[in-house]
């Protein structure tokens, strides 16, 4: 057997796993594996010294990436308008399954993944210590950098009687290297025990400004959800990034999270901790021993 034949069938035996775990309700662990299969195709896709799919097939590669993103963007977005749901993913099984021969049109009207990295769970750790090596061997040049959307702030919700609305003001972030961050934002998401969102995942527009070892947000972020709806463990997560120019991609570079019992009119800092976010909050590592963390302001709103 080659071994492009054994690729593609660890590619069908991922792709199965991803699906049964999807369909079990294991949707952590599905996103993970889409994600790890996502990253593999495109790999195939980029790589200029590989002969081993003809240009036609490394489209397909490309077109089945965004089938996986497009699944895993609604696993984790319950209120996802443009939903891509599992029975449509599970039309391609004979695309990857079969890509060497298949000559079938591709079911979906899709765009291959740009070019671009996508990172599989725990990936990032690796490519930061390759950007440290670049960095100490002054490889690599810097591109210029590619302009980000702006925020994608929602509303707040309508008052209903004897319900409760948070709006968190992120006020600011200390750290270390604060000055050295590329058009940094935070994402900010509400989890259930298991990682799963309850709300929107929202985006901050990219910081207002750098001061010393702080960056500076004065944002305010509306919680999609009445505070007496959130499950039982739930917890509010936000996830600083910023843009690594030589690696062209949108890095994670710490998180930070506030649970139920943390809500209350005022001020709060918040503990930073290292990557990978942990959804589950079972394996936490803080970023630093020195006092730096995320301020944020509360404010309740009730009828």
């Amino acid at each position: 057997m080659s071994d492009v034949t054994k690729t593609v069938q660890k590619w069908h035996a991922s792709f199965k796993k991803g699906t049964d775990f999807d369909s079990w309700g294991q949707l952590v662990e599905a996103i993970d594996e889409y994600h790890i299969l996502a990253r593999q195709l495109q790999k195939a896709v980029q790589s200029s010294n590989s002969h081993d799919f003809t240009k036609e097939q490394k489209k397909t590669l490309g077109k089945f990436a965004t089938c996986l993103e497009m699944r895993s963007a609604s696993l984790q977005c319950t209120q996802s308008q443009e939903e891509f749901k599992l029975e449509d993913l599970k039309k391609l099984e004979p695309i990857i399954k079969n890509i060497l021969t298949c000559n079938k049109d591709f079911p979906f009207d899709v765009q291959p993944v740009p070019l671009r990295k996508i990172l599989a769970p725990g990936e990032e750790e690796n490519l930061e210590l390759e950007e440290e090596l670049d960095a100490g061997t002054g490889a690599g040049s810097t591109p210029s950098f590619p302009s980000r959307v702006p925020g994608t702030l929602l509303p707040r919700l309508p008052s209903e009687p004897g319900m409760t609305l948070l709006s968190l003001t992120i006020e600011k972030i200390g750290l270390k290297d604060a000055g050295q961050c590329i058009d940094p934002y935070i994402t900010v998401s509400v989890k259930d025990l298991n990682g799963i969102d309850l709300n929107p995942v929202q985006d901050t527009p990219v910081a207002a400004r750098k001061e010393d070892t702080y960056i500076h947000f004065s944002v305010d972020v509306e919680i999609q959800k009445h505070l007496e709806k959130l499950p039982k463990g739930a917890a509010i997560f936000f996830e600083f990034k910023h843009y690594k120019p030589k690696k062209r991609f949108t890095s994670t570079k710490c998180f930070a999270f506030m649970e139920m019992d943390e809500i209350k009119p005022g001020p709060i800092v918040i503990e930073l901790y290292k990557k990978p976010t942990d959804f589950k909050r079972k394996k936490l590592n803080l970023l630093t021993k020195k006092p730096l963390y995320l301020h944020l302001n509360q404010t309740l709103h009730k009828d």
